[in-house]
């Protein structure tokens, strides 16, 4: 019996320093799908407290500079002995960089003066390089001091005199001293044609004198008429280089009530004559026609109504004219209002 129980045992002790290979098998599978299984639900398990703290990941602020330190990296920044690059670069990109840009604005510089050059060869100083279309002149007039209103009383001295004083500047370049030391007397009753002549020559200019103006020349009475209630205005066509007026004729120049009653504005009286002459046209320009003087036509209102506020329009009227345009007011004609009092 007992070496039948020492076999036992033996067995016994072989089975358990020994298991057998298939049940050691199955083990290792099991365990290794327990691991599995253990990672799947931690990646399913919740975040923990710790985690949820945002305020651990934020970046901790730099530690303050003081003053001595930022000086130090600016002398570092302006230059820095360890790598000799002055403002963070070398002596060579500071050259490269240099070179590049001083080529980039020359090239600018000269195709820019290429391009001036050849716009100012191909246009000249003195006329429209392309002029298609002119358009038909405007008109202006003096006295211009508050728009276009001409309010006073004829016995109050300060309501007139800044007219007075307007028209006296206006009509300083006409007067007849100086118009005959620089322009010339014309005649003739037609253009007065310089196409002749070379391209930059001055060209001549006729005389119109102040004292043609009559009773609106400034130089009988100084006051215009305003004192007596009989103003003076000047009228003026605008100036249009080259321009024709009239195909031929005369422009001449009406004056009526626009708004109001018509018998207040009463006589009107035009000085030197109601007409633009044909002789002060065409114009040069200022560069050639260095002395041009435009001509006027002077309005005297001499039998104006004494306290009626009327409008006046006077107009130009001639062939090629337009002077009833809705959107230019100065389009051939000119509007103004005229109040005298006593």
């Amino acid at each position: 019996m007992e070496p039948s129980s020492t076999e036992g045992g033996a067995e016994e002790t072989l089975l358990k320093n020994h298991p057998p290979s298939l049940p050691h098998k199955v083990i290792l599978k099991h365990g290794q799908e327990l691991e599995e299984e253990q990672e799947e639900l931690a990646e399913h398990q919740p975040l923990e407290q710790e985690d949820l703290n945002f305020e651990r990941w934020k970046r901790r602020p730099l530690p303050k500079r003081t003053l001595h330190q930022k000086i130090d990296d600016l002398k570092t920044y302006l230059w820095n002995a360890e790598t000799n690059e002055f403002m963070g670069r070398s002596g060579k990109s500071w050259s490269l960089i240099l070179l590049f840009y001083a080529a980039l604005y020359m090239f600018l510089a000269a195709m820019f003066g290429g391009c001036m050059f050849c716009l100012l060869w191909s246009i000249s100083p003195y006329h429209p390089t392309f002029n298609d279309r002119v358009m038909p002149p405007g008109m202006t007039m003096a006295p211009h001091l508050e728009g276009h209103e001409i309010a006073f009383n004829a016995s109050d001295r300060k309501s007139w005199k800044k007219y007075a004083r307007s028209m006296d500047d206006y009509l300083k370049s006409y007067n007849d001293g100086a118009q005959e030391r620089k322009n010339i007397h014309c005649s003739q009753d037609r253009y007065f044609m310089q196409d002749d002549l070379e391209e930059s020559a001055e060209r001549k200019a006729c005389q119109f004198k102040r004292s043609w103006l009559g009773d609106c020349s400034g130089l009988q009475d100084p006051h215009y008429g305003y004192s007596l209630g009989k103003p003076c205005v000047l009228l003026r066509m605008n100036r249009i280089l080259g321009y024709l007026p009239g195909q031929g004729k005369p422009i001449n120049v009406t004056c009526g009530v626009k708004r109001g009653p018509p018998e207040a504005l009463g006589e009107v009286q035009f000085f030197p004559k109601s007409i633009f002459d044909l002789k002060y046209y065409p114009y040069y320009g200022k560069l050639r026609h260095v002395n041009y003087s435009a001509p006027v036509v002077a309005v005297r209102f001499a039998g104006v109504q004494i306290d009626s506020h009327i409008q006046v329009q006077c107009k130009l009227n001639g062939k090629g004219i337009i002077n009833d345009s809705p959107t230019d007011r100065y389009l051939g004609s000119v509007t103004f209002s005229l109040d005298v009092g006593a």
